[in-house]
């Protein structure tokens, strides 16, 4: 069994949506990035692929490419699990925490572990997310900001 650990963090900005595991938030304000900014999806996908060894994110699509402008991480997150079956590995479960001070998430946490859950095609009873409150303190308390952390669990067949 592989632990891996992933983090991300963006900053929020008017005139982008907010997305986060895949699901449209309602929101004045949206996270600036390459892709779809979306932390959370960010934090899984590293947590991925820390958990083999294979780098990061910006390793595998770098923000000086074209082709990932825009692009939804729960595609990224795709790419990443078929990276993950080619080493023969499967994933065990995720365990995912947002930190925002607003907007208030907890209404839509079932709605992301499933749209994760599909996307990394495992069921979403394995998917844990949870939303936490930076209680008014640093950039994320000052709204400012979203980060994500996110820890996986994968079983690479053979042991190593």
């Amino acid at each position: 069994m592989r632990v891996g650990f992933g983090f991300d963090v963006h900053p929020l900005v008017p005139g982008r949506p907010l997305v986060l595991g895949g699901v449209a938030v309602p929101s004045d304000v949206g996270l600036d990035g390459h892709s779809d900014a979306d932390v959370l999806a960010h934090a899984i996908g590293e947590a991925l692929l820390g958990a083999l060894a294979l780098g990061d994110l910006g390793r595998h699509f770098p923000d000086t490419d074209p082709r990932y402008r825009g692009i939804s991480s729960l595609t990224l997150l795709s790419h990443v699990m078929s990276l993950i079956a080619s080493r023969s590995a499967h994933l065990v479960n995720v365990d995912a925490t947002v930190v925002a001070q607003a907007p208030r998430l907890t209404a839509r946490l079932p709605e992301m572990a499933k749209c994760l859950a599909e996307a990394l095609g495992i069921d979403a009873d394995r998917v844990s997310v949870k939303a936490k409150s930076p209680e008014r303190l640093g950039f994320l308390g000052r709204t400012e900001g979203i980060a994500a952390m996110a820890v996986v669990g994968v079983e690479v067949r053979g042991g190593s």
